[in-house]
């Protein structure tokens, strides 16, 4: 290969990385799914989020037939009061809210598990069928 021919193909290479780079900070080259998304394909794990819901979640404050007990949130509707990303979601039920009767999940269930109740939220919303 001859000089001028190794020197094109260096630009072109250092070209295509910038571009890239700019791409990926703009947000063009697409945002990695969640994992509730990867687990919303999969029935066992929409099985295993369901019952964490009606064991844990749906067992204390919330219902699976929307809104919940006195003030707590509806989670089959298509209302968020935190953000209603799957990362937004998840990071309510790890965190929760101090003041208010929901407690962090975050260390207490796997994260595994968190994603999957956000993943079968997702698949029984209302929000799904409107």
């Amino acid at each position: 290969m001859s000089r001028n021919a190794a020197l094109v193909a260096m630009c072109l290479l250092f070209s295509s990385l910038v571009l890239g780079a700019c791409r990926s900070l703009s947000g063009e080259a697409g945002s990695p799914r969640s994992p509730a998304a990867a687990y919303a394909e999969d029935p066992v794990a929409l099985k295993r989020g369901r019952g964490i819901f009606l064991g844990t979640c749906a067992g204390y404050c919330h219902s699976l037939r929307g809104g919940g007990a006195g003030d707590v949130p509806d989670l089959f509707d298509c209302y968020w009061r935190h953000g209603g990303s799957d990362e937004e979601i998840f990071a309510s039920i790890y965190k929760g809210y101090p003041g208010t009767r929901m407690i962090a999940f975050g260390g207490k269930l796997d994260d595994e598990d968190l994603w999957k109740v956000v993943a079968y939220l997702r698949a029984a919303s209302r929000c799904a069928t409107e």
